[in-house]
């Protein structure tokens, strides 16, 4: 039984000062289990109680290589002596941006900002002053940060909202969200070919943009099926739609370049965060640099106060250094595999039907026992059994994401060993919650 005196006390002043002791609502478990964090080192994290955890939740996303990893933090250090925010530009800057656009296939010219938040919305805001047009495709369960016109459908939807298959309806994720904002956001189902075919085709002198996570951050990894990213490509070139990927969970984990080289597939602009720092605040997005342009000759507003900050790319330097150096995400990308036929061969031995999902730097599964292609399938997913096993887990010291929505994220910190004690206890889950449910 993990111990919990000291990280309630600590809530319950929380409380006191902090709209209901967290500043993310998502970070929020209720007034007796919300967790609260002392410390991490490589792959582990410890509570206020000195609970220890191998974290595969790792910030949901940004940790690439580890917690405190010195190589980061040392860079960061050495950069905060010489100051941090100066409104222009620094070399520090320059050099980072130079190693993001040698990194990655396709990509001409960027600008930092701080957020993934910032970065889509910026893109989006590029997108529809290139092309004068203004609504734009997501796709359902997936997440672009929490600007308005991003709350729609997101992984939290109730399925039951979502409409029609054939004709969709943007299901609000939040409260005060302008009601007109609507009707600019164009939701659809992932990996359906014909709907978005149809939909461009009808709609295609009012859209500016498909903005798509290559797979689905927030649900599950899920990935997309062959062909399907190759097809939106096609679309946006007949008919002058900007492509965008949302890379701010796949960017510098599933490959050095990305979801553009794990895949093969070159959007016209893309967006970056979270792996780009390895948990220090930096975001990017850019593209194509006829496209990008439109903030040079100034009718596309972008700007903050913190963007390309010293702590930011200081941080983002010596990541891509690493990155570029060492095969971090190829040798990441076998443990991952090794932990995904892990996974499966248990579920296998104890007849639990299910699906393997997500790329191995970004996995996840479903308890199912019929194959899910997009965010409506999440109804055949059994979340009370997958609850069961992910609680098991966190009790045990092994802490995924409790919803299968949140893939499980790995980094450098992750070895052999870890995984193999990682998959003893997934084991030890199993039969724990299997035993329970018969």
């Amino acid at each position: 039984m993990l111990r919990r005196e000291k990280s309630k006390e600590l809530f319950k002043r929380a409380g006191k000062v902090l709209v209901q002791g967290v500043s993310s609502n998502l970070r929020y478990w209720g007034p007796e289990d919300t967790p609260i964090i002392s410390r991490g080192k490589g792959c582990k994290i410890w509570d206020a109680d000195g609970n220890e955890f191998i974290d595969y939740r790792l910030g949901w996303g940004p940790i690439i290589l580890g917690h405190a990893d010195d190589r980061i933090d040392n860079a960061v250090i050495e950069s905060i002596k010489n100051g941090i925010t100066f409104a222009a530009t620094t070399e520090l800057e320059i050099r980072a941006a130079e190693k993001i656009v040698a990194m990655i296939p396709g990509l001409d010219i960027l600008r930092f900002t701080n957020t993934g938040t910032e970065a889509t919305m910026h893109a989006l805001r590029v997108a529809r002053g290139y092309t004068g047009r203004e609504r734009y495709i997501k796709f359902e369960g997936q997440y672009h940060g929490m600007h308005d016109y991003a709350m729609f459908s997101n992984a939290g939807a109730d399925v039951g909202s979502l409409g029609a298959r054939r004709h969709p309806i943007p299901a609000q994720s939040s409260s005060g969200v302008p009601q007109g904002i609507r009707d600019y956001v164009i939701t659809l189902p992932f990996n359906d070919f014909e709907i978005v075919e149809r939909t461009i085709d009808d709609h295609y002198g009012e859209i500016a943009a498909v903005f798509i996570e290559p797979c689905l951050g927030n649900f599950a990894g899920l990935e997309p099926v062959d062909g399907f990213l190759e097809h939106l490509r096609k679309l946006c070139d007949e008919y002058g739609v900007v492509m965008i990927f949302d890379e701010v969970k796949t960017g510098f984990r599933l490959a050095n370049g990305g979801a553009r080289e794990a895949y093969g597939v070159i959007p016209d602009l893309s967006t970056y965060a979270k792996s780009l720092g390895n948990g220090f605040p930096v975001a990017a997005f850019g593209g194509k640099q006829e496209i990008m342009e439109v903030l040079g000759m100034g009718s596309v507003s972008q700007g903050g106060t913190y963007s390309g900050n010293g702590v930011a790319v200081a941080a983002a330097n010596a990541v891509l250094d690493i990155l570029a150096a060492e095969p971090v995400l190829k040798d990441l990308a076998q443990r991952g595999k090794r932990l995904q036929n892990g996974i499966d061969q248990i579920l296998t031995d104890h007849d639990i039907p299910h699906q393997i999902t997500g790329h191995p730097n970004m996995p996840g599964f479903l308890i199912t026992e019929r194959e899910v292609k997009d965010y409506r399938h999440v109804i055949h997913h059994d979340d009370e059994f997958y609850d069961a096993i992910m609680w098991h887990l966190y009790d045990n010291g092994v802490w995924p994401e409790i919803d299968a929505r949140e893939p499980w994220f790995l980094c450098e910190a992750h070895d052999d060993s870890i995984i193999d004690e990682t998959l003893n206890r997934f084991e030890d889950a199993v039969k724990a919650v299997k035993q329970k449910h018969e």
